[in-house]
């Protein structure tokens, strides 16, 4: 049989699932989707998925989008984003995941980076009128002939997918699934700037697998993601681990909090995916009273460095497995399985399987390098894009090929327990949540805005760092960050403070 036949896609694994349960519930919005897009909240079953899904990649094919080809997507976490990946992967499209936080300079650098054809979003999300910032940034972008979004009020210009949803195609296009082939592009920033990380479906789903192998989770889950899906991470640990256990997939929109533990409750959700500090301020009332179907948190740390000192996971009826986080480049899954409820030690070698079978490495491998960074490869792992530059054309001895990649984040390997701790993240990239960025670029852009203005991070225990900025006259500046297409974190950093010192 032909390898490409048995290379399973994630278009494939919904599939599956849909031929065993068509009628079972797959995919459910967030209860407050009104508020954050302007749209009722939905309900899918696999079934339903399907014929949206369907109708989503016949508009792709229609709009004349060539097989390969990148399609950008800046969605919310809501159904529109699950229905909107799995039907560019139907169509034969591979899926560039934009950050919401990004403006429309972030987004005119990463659609001509990839050489976008289209750009799908949603008329507004969370008061932000996206589908604006959609059309100035395909205006930028000489690659882009389509442009496409969810919701009422579309500019001029702009096809609407609800209208191709309500009146489907039946176009088709014959590919062949092939998991080798690229599915994804995300981005990262590194010491050596910002660059694109695409991603085969196999390197997903090792992803996902690293997930959903080290939390034990069961087949037939009912999930509730409240971490964005605009990154590897946020794709591997929601959506892969969803098409893995065949389970519903419900959604939530960062972040709050009342209608998170409303919906839970009201869903009998058994697994939670959320942001690491997000869980633990959960654990701090009676989780497992107020939950009692909750059985699987997975926390995502964003900043793996804080994952040492965490505290005590309290609920002994809920487990917990730390989700650490490594930019785009990869992730590792580590239980904790201690009595006193702290974090599982992480150990060089493989992950993801038990190390005593030979060759069931799945999820990567962990390593030193030589100059004490944490190393990655494996399945999941891209090592091509993030190869190091090329050494000047007189150099006599060129770097030799590596297989793995330098996460950068600074360790110290323990060699009488055989444990590797991570004491710090790359220097000289910060990171806010999941938005990271050069320092190099704050003084940049405080340049921009004249003599006697400041823009800089200073540590947070949450989000890794905070951005504080002062200017002579705050709300100008605010004004000319936001006219440069700057994300609203570097425009909010120069907010008016109340109380002393401003």
């Amino acid at each position: 049989m032909n390898q490409a036949n048995t290379s399973p896609t994630l278009d494939a694994l919904f599939q599956r699932i849909l031929a065993r349960k068509p009628d079972a519930v797959a995919l459910i919005d967030p209860i407050n989707k009104q508020r954050i897009s302007g749209r009722p909240p939905m309900r899918l079953t696999y079934a339903e998925a399907d014929r949206v899904i369907s109708a989503l990649a016949a508009h792709f094919i229609d709009a004349g989008l060539p097989a390969h080809s990148v399609i950008a997507v800046q969605l919310p976490n809501t159904i529109e984003f699950v229905l909107t990946v799995l039907a560019a992967h139907r169509a034969g499209l591979v899926v560039a995941v934009f950050p919401l936080l990004w403006r429309q300079s972030e987004l005119v650098a990463a659609l001509n980076r990839t050489s976008a054809r289209a750009i799908v979003t949603m008329a507004k999300i969370d008061g932000v009128v996206h589908a604006d910032l959609a059309m100035n940034a395909a205006a930028e972008a000489f690659s882009i002939r389509h442009v496409c979004g969810f919701g009422s009020d579309l500019p001029e210009g702009m096809y609407s997918l609800d209208q191709s949803i309500a009146k489907p195609s039946r176009s088709t296009r014959g590919i062949m699934p092939d998991g080798r082939k690229a599915a994804i592009v995300s981005f990262d920033v590194t010491a050596d700037g910002f660059r694109a990380v695409p991603r085969t479906h196999l390197s997903l789903i090792a992803g996902g697998l690293a997930v959903s192998l080290e939390s034990d989770l069961p087949q037939g889950v009912n999930m509730m993601s409240a971490f964005l899906p605009s990154s590897f991470a946020g794709l591997a640990a929601s959506v892969v681990t969803w098409l893995l256990s065949g389970g519903s997939l419900a959604l939530h929109h960062p972040f709050d909090a009342d209608a998170l533990e409303q919906h839970l409750a009201q869903l009998g959700c058994d697994t939670l995916i959320v942001p690491a500090q997000l869980a633990f301020r959960l654990d701090e009332g009676e989780l497992a009273t107020r939950l009692p179907n909750l059985r699987y948190v997975l926390g995502m740390w964003r900043a793996p460095e804080q994952v040492a000192s965490s505290p005590a996971w309290k609920t002994r009826d809920i487990e917990l497995t730390d989700v650490y986080l490594f930019g785009e480049a990869g992730l590792f899954a580590i239980r904790r399985t201690s009595a006193d409820g702290n974090p599982g030690p992480v150990k060089p070698g493989r992950q993801g399987a038990p190390r005593e079978q030979p060759g069931s490495s799945i999820a990567g491998e962990i390593l030193v390098t030589p100059k004490g960074t944490l190393g990655l490869r494996g399945p999941m792992v891209v090592v091509a894009a993030y190869a190091p530059p090329p050494p000047p054309s007189d150099s006599l001895m060129p770097a030799p090929p590596r297989d793995f990649v330098d996460t950068e984040y600074a360790v110290r390997l323990d060699r009488a327990h055989d444990t590797i701790s991570i004491t710090a993240p790359p220097a000289g990239v910060m990171a806010v949540g999941g938005y990271r960025f050069l320092a190099q670029d704050l003084h940049e852009w405080s340049r921009r805005l004249g003599q006697g203005a400041l823009l800089t991070a200073l540590p947070d225990r949450l989000s890794g760092h905070r951005l504080a900025g002062r200017a002579m006259d705050n709300a100008r500046a605010r004004e000319a960050l936001a006219e440069l297409g700057l994300n609203p974190l570097m425009v909010e950093a120069f907010r008016d403070r109340a109380g002393p010192g401003g």
